[in-house]
This record gives C-alpha cells, structure tokens and sequence, in this order.
C-alpha cells in the first residue's frame, strides 16, 4: 500500500522531530536565571541601578561554548535593544555589550541547536519573552515577599514560587552576609524543550560555566540553606 505524500512528509518530519529531542547531545532543560542587583553589586563592588530582578541568563543543561565560531553581533539584536538594556543589563559594565557576548557564546551557542533559538535574535528574544512571562518580582511581592531589612524563611519563599508557577525553583543565597544568615542573590526557574516549566533540581547545572573575565561573582552564589533566615536586600 502507498502512503499519500503528505502523510509522508508528516511522518518524516515527526522523525526527526524524535531525533531532535531524543539526541544525546540536545539538552532536555533549559534555565532562566535572574538575579537579584543589589546582593550581586555587593558581592562585586558595582553599583546597583535597579530595583528589580534582571536576567543574569538562560542556559542549557548541556554544553559549553558549542560553537566558537559564531561571533556575537550586536546588530542582529538592535530591535530588542532597548528592553535588553532594562531586562538584561551588564551590571557590571552598564555600557557594554560584553556580557551579552559571554552569554551568546557560552550558552546561546549551545541553545541554538533547537529551532527556537537557532540565531542570535531568536535566543535573547526567548529569554525576554520567558522573562516577562515569569515576572518574578511581581509574583514575589504577591506574597509580601519585597525587598527589606526584616529576614524572611527560605520555605516561605521556596513554596510562594513554587506554589504561583506549579514547579520548583532552584534559589542561590550569598552565604557571605554574616549574622548566620544569607543574601537572596539568584533564582533560577527551569522548562523543558517545549518551554514547559519544570521542577529545577539543586544539582549545579551551569554554575561554573557563568565564570568569565569580569563575571566571576557569580560563582559565589550558592544554593540556600534552608534553615537558616534570608536577608532581601533592598536597593
């Protein structure tokens, strides 16, 4: 029996589609990071310009600088500039588009092999998209979760996250503060390849790989203690 055509092609394309996700070298996570400015500012002696969380990255849960090869270039993302700017600022050096470089070749390479993040604009346009979706300063001050000099319970805002978006979040603390407690520094909120949010894991996927020249703050951050009491820095 011959199949028509169309179911053919049908067939062929959910074949590798399967592929696709089911490569051993494709990754089956992907991490929305944010971080909290005034706790990395800290930590790196910048000063801290914004009262919100702003993204620090997303990245993959496999593979590093996958390609080395594709430059970073600025202009294949200037209509996104703007809002790159306010969500996605290089709090380190406000000017540069040096961290967007790091970002795109550490991690944006490695992304790209799905089609939804397949070029430069496509990744950070993602990463916007997933990031104003989240809005996580939003939903943390829905449960009287802001930034203060009062001390909040890890659980109290593990389950506010968690409980709001139906999975659970991986929350990194600078454990530098002093007075046995521990900054809210990053959080980390986690989907699978359709972009479905997931449960994160407390593994440190990525941790090492956002250490660069210029970026080695971040590698301080490390997963909260949940019994000890977490300071939210304000600005």
């Amino acid at each position: 029996m011959r199949l028509p055509c169309v179911l053919l092609l049908c067939l062929g394309a959910a074949t590798v589609s399967a592929a696709f996700v089911l490569s051993p070298t494709h990754w089956t996570k992907i991490i929305l990071t944010h971080h909290w400015p005034t706790t990395f500012c800290k930590m790196e002696h910048c000063h801290p310009k914004f009262n919100y969380w702003t993204l620090h990255g997303l990245w993959p849960d496999k593979g590093l600088a996958c390609n080395s090869s594709w430059a970073f270039n600025s202009s294949l993302i200037q209509d996104i500039m703007e809002d790159m700017k306010k969500s996605w600022p290089d709090l380190l050096h406000p000017s540069s588009t040096g961290f967007w470089k790091y970002e795109w070749q550490k991690h944006g390479t490695c992304a790209a092999v799905a089609p939804d993040l397949d070029s430069q604009h496509k990744y950070f346009s993602k990463a916007l998209e997933l990031y104003h979706k989240i809005d996580l300063s939003s939903v943390l001050k829905k449960f009287n979760i802001t930034p203060s000099e009062e001390f909040y319970k890890f659980p109290a805002i593990e389950s506010a996250i968690e409980n709001f978006y139906g999975a659970k979040p991986k929350i990194q603390c600078d454990h530098h503060t002093g007075n046995d407690a521990q900054s809210l520094g990053q959080i980390e909120i986690c989907f699978d390849s359709d972009f479905t949010l997931l449960d994160c894991g407390k593994e440190t996927v990525g941790v090492g790989l956002r250490v660069g020249k210029g970026r080695a703050g971040a590698s301080e951050f490390r997963v909260c203690d949940q019994d000890k009491p977490v300071y939210y820095p304000p600005l």
